[in-house]
C-alpha cells in the first residue's frame, strides 16, 4: 500500500507545475446544508482539474527510456490535459485516446497541449482497452489514470493542501469515479489525522465501485449512463477498492438530477464553473444525503472544471424552468389582426417578459381559422407562474 513519504515526495516534485488552490469557507452553502463547508477549487487548476497532479508524478517518476518511447493514456478528458501537459514540459511525445462521446472543450483542451488526440470507444473503458493495444503496437508508456501507484500519490497532494489550511476537519467529501483521487487522499488524510472521516461521492449512473465497496469485492457493470463524464467508469479496479475498503468510511452516490442542480448552484451562488464530476459533493450536501455531518466541519473537493458548454447551457435553461424564473405556455388563438396583441397585452401587466414566441396555423389538430401561440417568458418565481395561469384560464386562454 501507499505511504504518506510518497505523498509527500509527490507534492515536492509537482510543486513547480500544480497550483496550490484556493481552499475557502462557502457560507451559504454552510447554511442550507447545516454543515460549516471548504471548498478545495481544484476546478481552477492549471488544467482545470486535479489529474494534472498524478499524471507529472507519473512522468518525473519515469526512466530516461521509458520517456524516450512516448507515453499513451486513457481518459475522459482531465487525466488527458494532465498527461498533454506533463508530456510538453518533459519534451516528450502524448498519445491520447479519448471516447468517441468527449466534448470538444475536452479535446480541444488536449491539443492545446501539444498531444495527439484519437477517439476510440463508446466510454471510458473501451477507449483504455483501445489505448492498452495503441501503447503495446507502438511502444509507448501507458500512464493509467488512477490503477497506478505514482498516479496516486500525486493526487493525495490535494489532501495535503487541505490539511495545510485547516487541520481540524471531521469529514472530507471527495468524488469517485476510478478511485485514483479518493486513494491518494485518503491514504494521506488517515496517515495525518485517523478521526477525519473519508466520504467518497459517485454518480449512481456509474455504479460499479460503489457497488464494489459495499459488497467487499470487485464487481462491474455492463454500462455507465450519467452528465458527470469524468467518473462515467463502467470497471471497478482492484487497485483502487483495496485502497477504499481499507480508508474509506462511506460511499453514497448522487443522481444526474442532484449533479445538474450542484452545478448550477455552483455557477450561481459560488460563481465558480465545475463540472459533473466536480460538483457530486456539493450535490450530496444540498440534496440531504449526509445529515450525519449537520454541525461538523467538512471539506469538499470540486475535482474538475472543465464543463462542456453545450451541456452547461442545458443545466441552465433546464433550471430555470425548474426555479420557476421561465416558464413556456401554448394556447390557442383566433387566427385573426388582434388576436396576438390582446394575449400579449395581458402578459405584459402581469410583467412577464417574452423571450421567445412562435406562431403555428397548421397543425393538424387545429380548427381552420385557430393558430397555436407558444410563448417563452422570464417570470418571477412559482407565485408569479401562478398568477399567470389563473388570469388565462379566466379569460379563457387555458382550459386547465
Amino acid at each position: 500500500m501507499l505511504n504518506i513519504e510518497k505523498i509527500y515526495q509527490a507534492k515536492e516534485r509537482i510543486k513547480d507545475v500544480v497550483v496550490n488552490t484556493p481552499f475557502s469557507h462557502a457560507p451559504y452553502l454552510s447554511e442550507i446544508s447545516g454543515c460549516e463547508v471548504y471548498l478545495k477549487k481544484e476546478n481552477l487548476q492549471v488544467t482545470g482539474a486535479f489529474k494534472i497532479r498524478g499524471a507529472y508524478n507519473k512522468l518525473a517518476s519515469l526512466n530516461e527510456e521509458q520517456l524516450a518511447c512516448g507515453v499513451v493514456a486513457a481518459s475522459a478528458g482531465n487525466h488527458a490535459q494532465g498527461v498533454a501537459l506533463s508530456a510538453s514540459k518533459f519534451g516528450v511525445k502524448a498519445v491520447i485516446i479519448m471516447p468517441e462521446s468527449t466534448p470538444l472543450t475536452k479535446v480541444n483542451g488536449v491539443k492545446h497541449f501539444g498531444a495527439e488526440v484519437i477517439l476510440a470507444g463508446a466510454n471510458y473503458d473501451e477507449a483504455y482497452a483501445y489505448a492498452k493495444e495503441y501503447g503495446e503496437k507502438n511502444s509507448l508508456t501507458f500512464v493509467h489514470p488512477f490503477e497506478d501507484e505514482d498516479v496516486i500519490a500525486g493526487q493525495g497532494t490535494v489532501a495535503l493542501d487541505i490539511l495545510e489550511k485547516c487541520e481540524d476537519l471531521d469529514a472530507v467529501i471527495i468524488p469517485v469515479g476510478g478511485g485514483g483521487l479518493i486513494s491518494g487522499m485518503a491514504c494521506a488524510i488517515k496517515s495525518i489525522n485517523p478521526n477525519i472521516k473519508v466520504i467518497g461521492v459517485g454518480a449512481s449512473g456509474a455504479p460499479a465501485l460503489k457497488n464494489s465497496f459495499e459488497l467487499g469485492r470487485a464487481v462491474d457493470t455492463t454500462s455507465v449512463r450519467t452528465i458527470a463524464d469524468g467518473i462515467a467508469v463502467r470497471d471497478t479496479s482492484e487497485v483502487t477498492l483495496a485502497y477504499m475498503l481499507k480508508t474509506v468510511d462511506e460511499f453514497i452516490s448522487v443522481d444526474d438530477e442532484e449533479i445538474a442542480s450542484a452545478i448550477l448552484y455552483l455557477l450561481e451562488k459560488q460563481k465558480l464553473v465545475v463540472e459533473g464530476a466536480g460538483s457530486v459533493g456539493v450535490a450530496a450536501l444540498l440534496h440531504s444525503k449526509l445529515e450525519h455531518l449537520k454541525g461538523k466541519k467538512v471539506a469538499v473537493v470540486l475535482s474538475g472544471g472543465n464543463m462542456d458548454v453545450t451541456l452547461l447551457s442545458v443545466i441552465i435553461e433546464k433550471g430555470l424552468l425548474k426555479s420557476g424564473r421561465k416558464m413556456k405556455i401554448t394556447v390557442t388563438l383566433v387566427d385573426k389582426p388582434g388576436s396576438l396583441m390582446r394575449f400579449t397585452q395581458i402578459l405584459q401587466e402581469l410583467n412577464a417578459n417574452i423571450v421567445h414566441i412562435s406562431y403555428d396555423r397548421t397543425s393538424i389538430s387545429l380548427d381552420y381559422g385557430d393558430a397555436n401561440v407558444t410563448v417563452h417568458m422570464e417570470t418571477k418565481g412559482d407565485e408569479h407562474q401562478l398568477e399567470i395561469r389563473d388570469k388565462l384560464k379566466k379569460d379563457g386562454y387555458l382550459r386547465n
